[in-house]
């Protein structure tokens, strides 16, 4: 477990404050983030689609693992004692009579699965309609439970989170060992991540970035094998992982040179950031910070394609909330955001940058070491 079994302990107990005000007798959970969430259960195996894998928040008492047997070693490992198994996959019953049984065992007639925006349940849809048969129980949503749980961050994960940005902070000042003219992107892509790992990053599940004379097309494509050029802007942006936790930012380097247009746009993202950052306190919404943002990078004109400037961060890449106009989240105490404001360059060309911070009770603090204002030259 990342964590003394204490801290999953008293997520289950807000857990079940929050079951109770809502009628729900139990959660039903099936994604890694939300098993993790409770349990401390850490594994690449979830790569794998081939089973599934239960946990049950029951309204009083411990959680319950439900869970395929090639598991039982690990999780037995975590302070969770109630461990369920089944010899999967099967063809025939992949875990759904088990699951049925304990759920049946423990008396729940209202189970909560998280249902909303950013959500997925990771089972068949056939084994659902199957499950729902067998319980003739109330299955629905969670009443957001698990996002209002895992939105706030405990000193525990932002610790984790910090030691995930030093990592990337770390690597990302190492670039001039791997990035110049003639350099193939792709190799600098292959470098990078071998950087991040040199410097402690547990493994790279995301890397995107891009290249391009003065700015670059997009934030999301995969590396081409073409060469950085004199007067290229290259961007890499990464999300390591700690211990289970992301950090997720960028930075932009200059290949050769840089036009003093592409410096004066390159501080403009620097201005929406802080402009973001002074009003990002207890009790502003993701709405104002979009708008902080929006205000300097594009004039107030509501955005771009990208959509939002921002989002939550944790135990994924993205998390809730979205920093964009409709979302009316309120800000406090323990939320880990990303800052990520983007400016058009002309010629279907854009910069964007990226910052994680933290809102503590005083303000913001930043997680990772704010860009420089003025884009390093490599």
């Amino acid at each position: 477990m990342t964590f003394p079994a204490t801290e999953y302990q008293e997520r289950v107990g807000r857990a079940q404050v929050m079951m109770a005000q809502s009628g729900l007798d139990a959660l039903l959970l099936t994604t890694e983030p939300e098993l993790r969430y409770f349990t401390g259960f850490l594994t690449r195996f979830w790569e794998s689609p081939a089973r599934p894998w239960f946990l049950i928040v029951p309204a009083h008492g411990n959680p319950i693992a439900v869970i395929p047997s090639i598991g039982a070693a690990l999780m037995g490992q975590s302070w969770i004692s109630d461990i369920r198994t089944w010899r999967a996959p099967d063809y025939v019953d992949d875990g759904i009579g088990l699951l049925a049984e304990t759920i049946r065992e423990i008396g729940a007639k209202t189970i909560g699965i998280p249902d909303g925006i950013e959500t997925h349940l990771r089972m068949p849809i056939a084994d659902f309609r199957v499950l729902q048969g067998l319980l003739g129980s109330k299955i629905g949503g969670d009443a957001g439970i698990m996002r209002r749980l895992r939105m706030v961050k405990s000193e525990a994960e932002i610790a984790v989170i910090t030691r995930a940005c030093a990592v990337a902070n770390r690597a990302f000042a190492r670039v001039h060992e791997i990035a110049w003219v003639g350099v193939p992107l792709s190799e600098v892509f292959r470098k990078f991540q071998m950087l991040c790992l040199d410097e402690g990053a547990d493994w790279v599940p995301y890397l995107a970035g891009g290249a391009g004379q003065g700015g670059y097309g997009d934030v999301i494509s995969p590396a081409t094998d073409t060469p950085l050029k004199e007067g290229d802007v290259l961007m890499l942006d990464t999300g390591l992982v700690v211990d289970g936790y992301f950090c997720d930012f960028d930075r932009n380097f200059a290949i050769g040179s840089a036009s003093e247009a592409t410096q004066a746009a390159h501080e403009k993202l620097s201005d929406a950031v802080e402009a973001a950052m002074a009003i990002a306190k207890v009790g502003a919404t993701a709405a104002e910070l979009f708008h902080a943002m929006d205000r300097i990078v594009t004039g107030g004109a509501g955005g771009s394609d990208a959509g939002r400037l921002g989002h939550g961060l944790g135990m994924q890449l993205t998390e809730w909330p979205s920093l964009l106009p409709a979302d009316q989240t309120v800000l406090g105490a323990g939320m880990v955001l990303t800052l990520e404001p983007g400016i058009e360059v002309g010629g279907g060309l854009i910069l964007v940058g990226e910052e994680n911070i933290v809102i503590e009770e005083a303000g913001a603090r930043y997680l990772s070491k704010p860009a420089p204002r003025r884009m390093p030259v490599l």
